[in-house]
């Protein structure tokens, strides 16, 4: 059996990979110059539709059933359940204003920028959050039947980027995460 601490820091360095990429584009967007915008659609499409769906409603689980063994920690327990809200928000109108310029809509490159700076300000302050704060005293305090049910709580679907059979769709999106490693 997979040890779950471990695949969720292995999620999050995930995670951090790509909120990079799309950093790069970003900067390429700030210096005037015309970004891969298909590839941060690809980026942002994967973590809403893998990390907002899957990873954090299981870490919100995981959140719950540490908040009953660690009731010191619910306080940043409740702000990460927040984030995982946030986040998921930032990044559809950041993933909206994108299409719309992919489409051929005149969007404001300050526009993009100000999604962008709140999506990943704030992601990145989340997963650095969890690192420091959680993983360990989950693999601590959670017992086999609160993994269960973390696992349980959410259809098991495989990863779509990084999985074992990636999904077509995302393949512009693994060349590139190869390119960089």
């Amino acid at each position: 059996m997979t040890d779950p601490v471990a695949a969720w820091h292995t999620e999050h360095a995930y995670f951090a990979q790509l909120l990079r990429l799309l950093r790069r584009e970003i900067d390429v967007i700030h210096a005037g110059e015309d970004p891969n915008y298909e590839l941060m659609v690809d980026i942002l499409s994967y973590l809403h539709e893998y990390a907002d769906r899957v990873h954090h409603p299981r870490e919100d689980v995981a959140f719950a059933r540490l908040a009953r063994h660690c009731p010191d920690m619910k306080v940043v327990l409740g702000r990460l359940e927040q984030e995982h809200r946030v986040i998921e928000t930032a990044g559809i109108e950041l993933l909206s204003r994108i299409e719309a310029a992919v489409g051929g809509e005149v969007v404001p490159r300050e526009k993009i920028e100000a999604a962008a700076a709140t999506f990943l300000v704030y992601y990145e302050s989340h997963l650095a959050r969890e690192e420091s704060e959680v993983l360990a005293r989950a693999g601590k305090h959670l017992t086999p039947a609160d993994w269960d049910a973390v696992r349980s709580s959410v259809a098991s679907i495989p990863d779509p980027v990084f999985g074992k059979d990636p999904q077509e769709r995302f393949r512009a999106l693994r060349r590139q995460i190869a390119r960089e490693s």
